[in-house]
């Protein structure tokens, strides 16, 4: 019996040692080919362009399903960053799903300022933008309603928006990994009030350069970048991961500049003062109160998220008046929560089922 055990793990570890040594030498073939090899192409789905402003651009991808929901859905992508997060390729696209799955879909999506628009502010995106993308949209669809998407910062301003218009045409708002209690912030010690010199920055530069943006990042999760490279090298001779991969490194490397006034009263007004969670916080001359918002709410939060991590987040759905509200805590972090393997599985079914009963 002993030898049957012996031969048995003998087979076994070289068997693993044979798959070891064919992985490397993929290892070696691939990492050529990436160095060699441009980006990979994103944002497949087909769209058309409904409105191109300055930094704002409005997209409009069209229900390929029989059946099409009456409320379109828009989506407002965090300010930072590009929106093909949302439309990675085929198979790894949100906006292919939501679209496959009934729904017509909008998305904001953002451009690197230009130097004119560094006074942008919070007003602009808000009171500014987001309306007019909302009205744009209600044209095009020939609907009042619509269901209100924003990621991050782009849920930021959504809330905003939405608390400022109770009685406005947003029929439901999601937010994903939104922050609300800025004490709670990852970034809360990067920008600490005794030491960020944030009129300084804003009054020099006048655009936040991305590097700046990318560093904060970094200083959250120091190693995070050199744990990256060994998990791609670990990998590098699976295909499907090395294309994953490349498509986040990507989305990742294209951050976005910020207008420096909007980044000087995101600073001041959220992360110093607290103003969304406090109730203090003013756009337009108006108080922002999560109390107003009355649309039927869920907030998707990452249990994992280092950024924004629950206990940022989870004042949305508490403070909201909303009588249909829920929260879901999904494994993840802050970007696997909206795309990749987890988010196919996981987050994306979860938001059509709350979607279907409420977009009719």
């Amino acid at each position: 019996m002993a030898q049957v055990r012996e031969a048995h793990d003998g087979a076994g570890l070289a068997q693993r040692i044979q798959t070891e040594v064919e992985r490397t030498i993929q290892r070696s073939l691939k990492g050529l080919e990436y160095l060699g090899s441009p980006a990979p192409a994103v944002g497949a789905t087909p769209r058309r362009t409904l409105l191109r402003r300055g930094t704002l651009n409005l997209y409009q991808y069209k229900s390929t399903a029989d059946e099409v929901y009456r409320v379109p859905i828009l989506l407002v992508m965090a300010t930072t960053n590009k929106a093909f997060i949302f439309d990675l390729g085929p198979g790894r696209s949100l906006v292919e799903f939501l679209v496959g799955r009934g729904y017509d879909v909008y998305v904001i999506d953002w451009n690197p300022p230009s130097r004119n628009e560094r006074a942008l502010r919070l007003e602009d995106y808000a009171l500014d933008f987001i309306p007019d993308c909302i009205r744009r949209v209600q044209a095009d669809a020939g609907v009042d309603d619509i269901t209100l998407i924003g990621y991050c910062m782009g849920g930021v301003l959504s809330t905003i928006y939405t608390a400022l218009h109770p009685d406005g045409p947003v029929r439901n708002l999601i937010c994903f990994t939104t922050p609300i209690d800025f004490t709670k912030i990852g970034f809360k010690d990067v920008v600490d009030e005794r030491y960020f010199e944030v009129d300084r920055l804003v009054d020099s530069v006048g655009l936040i350069p991305p590097r700046v943006i990318e560093a904060g990042f970094d200083l959250l999760r120091p190693a995070g970048r050199a744990a990256s490279t060994i998990r791609l090298w670990d990998n590098l001779w699976n295909d499907d991961y090395v294309k994953s991969y490349r498509m986040m490194d990507r989305w990742g490397a294209e951050t976005l500049p910020l207008p420096g006034e909007y980044f000087r009263q995101t600073i001041k007004e959220l992360f110093w003062k607290n103003g969304l969670y406090e109730t203090t916080l003013r756009v337009g001359g108006h108080l922002v109160d999560l109390r107003s918002i009355r649309a039927s709410l869920l907030h998707v939060i990452a249990e994992h998220d280092h950024l924004v991590p629950p206990e940022c987040a989870q004042a949305l759905v508490a403070r909201a008046s909303s009588n249909d509200r829920e929260e879901y805590v999904l494994k993840g972090g802050h970007v696997s929560l909206v795309a990749g393997p987890n988010a196919v599985k996981r987050m994306w079914p979860k938001l059509d089922q709350w979607l279907e009963r409420r977009s009719t």
